[in-house]
């Protein structure tokens, strides 16, 4: 062997050494360092800044991440399993099987196998599932328009109006990193990987619809313009493939609806209890009526932000993404806006829609300097940090 080559080559059509995966898992967190790097430094201003607030107003700002709203129930899913069912003044019932499992399974194996309680437990796998997500957002965009895109947009999610849930004991962090890296894994033609994936964030967030449709459609295109172009030969495999990450997708999703079914004794349970909490798809009924209710100022503001919403729905398909991520960045928008649940949450549940911060990125990229791309980062870093401190801070739930 040449004194240079540090690694055998594997035969044709062998599968490669570990070694060398690992060497290629190692360069790709190299490249992928400064779009981790960018986004931890975003979310640290956020979290300095809540820290500082939570102390002057005399408040824990670790009780704040992790034991208020959705946290407390995932935790105690995590510590007793599902049961319990909440009753609120007006006698609506509010089951926690409108929780889905794989966060508080996450968060107890973890508090099994080191000294964190499930609290921290849950507080640990939100920062870690943050820089996974970063990564695989960093990734999708890397792909699609460079390295340095790939930072800006890693940096953006991380400076989202909402993204003081990245820091808590939430399952969005945890779910837009699988979607991320399904996504990728789409993008480079892996579908078995990207079924696997979407298998799991259906276990995560009832969101994983908007990942299932965004396959499916995919798959659907593309089988069409390969009968259509004729191209039948040496591409059995890659349909086969192809088939199999489309179904194995609705597979995590389907196995607690019917889990659910199961436990409640009736095949439609999952959406009984979803309606017990007032989350059910009304068309947007109840997002027009909130407008409709709200003062004449705050409407127009209102209306002015879900205008900017959808300019950049139109700026992403002006900029030609690929299908599965105008697929799964319009669903989840969709998703979000024609339900009937608390209003307050739908900037929360638009998060994972990272690809609709393509267009901010690539515009920011078109700025002479970097230090003017910094500059302004920095400021989005400062508002986002100030209006998360503000809601943790305040009574109602993201």
């Amino acid at each position: 062997m040449p004194d240079n080559q540090t690694l055998p080559r594997p035969a044709s059509g062998a599968p490669p050494r570990p070694a060398g995966v690992r060497l290629r898992a190692r360069a790709a967190l190299t490249a992928a360092a400064p779009a981790l790097a960018a986004y931890a430094a975003v979310r640290a201003v956020g979290l300095v800044v809540l820290q500082v607030w939570a102390s002057a107003a005399g408040k824990d700002a670790w009780h704040l991440l992790g034991g208020r709203w959705d946290s407390v129930w995932y935790q105690r899913i995590a510590e007793n399993g599902y049961g319990y069912t909440a009753t609120l003044p007006d006698g609506t019932l509010h089951p926690d099987l409108a929780f889905f499992p794989l966060l508080p399974a996450l968060e107890r194996s973890l508090a099994v196998v080191t000294p964190l309680t499930v609290r921290d437990a849950g507080i640990a796998l939100a920062w870690l599932a943050g820089l996974c997500a970063a990564w695989g957002v960093y990734a999708v965009g890397a792909r699609l328009h460079g390295r340095r895109a790939g930072v800006v947009l890693a940096a953006l999610w991380g400076a989202y109006p909402t993204a003081f849930v990245q820091s808590m004991a939430y399952t969005e962090t945890l779910f837009t990193a699988l979607a991320a890296w399904a996504l990728y894994a789409v993008l480079r033609d892996r579908w078995v990987v990207a079924g696997a994936l979407s298998v799991l964030a259906g276990l995560t967030r009832p969101s994983a619809a908007a990942l299932i449709a965004a396959l499916a459609v995919t798959a659907a295109v593309a089988l069409v313009r390969e009968y259509r172009s004729g191209a039948r030969r040496g591409l059995l495999r890659r349909r086969a493939r192809m088939l199999l990450g489309v179904c194995l997708a609705p597979l995590g999703w389907l196995a607690y609806v019917v889990f659910v079914a199961v436990r409640e004794g009736g095949p439609f349970a999952y959406f009984e209890v979803q309606a017990a909490w007032g989350n059910s798809i009304d068309g947007g009924r109840a997002l027009a009526a909130f407008i409709a209710r709200l003062p004449l100022p705050a409407a127009l503001g209102l209306c002015a932000a879900l205008g900017l919403l959808g300019w950049l729905v139109v700026l992403c398909v002006r900029q030609r993404q690929p299908l599965p991520l105008l697929v799964y960045g319009i669903a989840v928008v969709v998703v979000s806006l024609i339900g009937s649940g608390y209003f307050g949450s739908r900037p929360r549940l638009m998060m994972p829609a990272f690809p609709l911060l393509l267009p901010p990125a690539l515009a920011l990229l078109r700025l002479r300097t970097t230090a003017r791309t910094a500059g302004v980062l920095t400021v989005l870093a400062l508002a986002s940090a100030g209006y998360g401190a503000w809601t943790l801070l305040g009574p109602g739930p993201p």
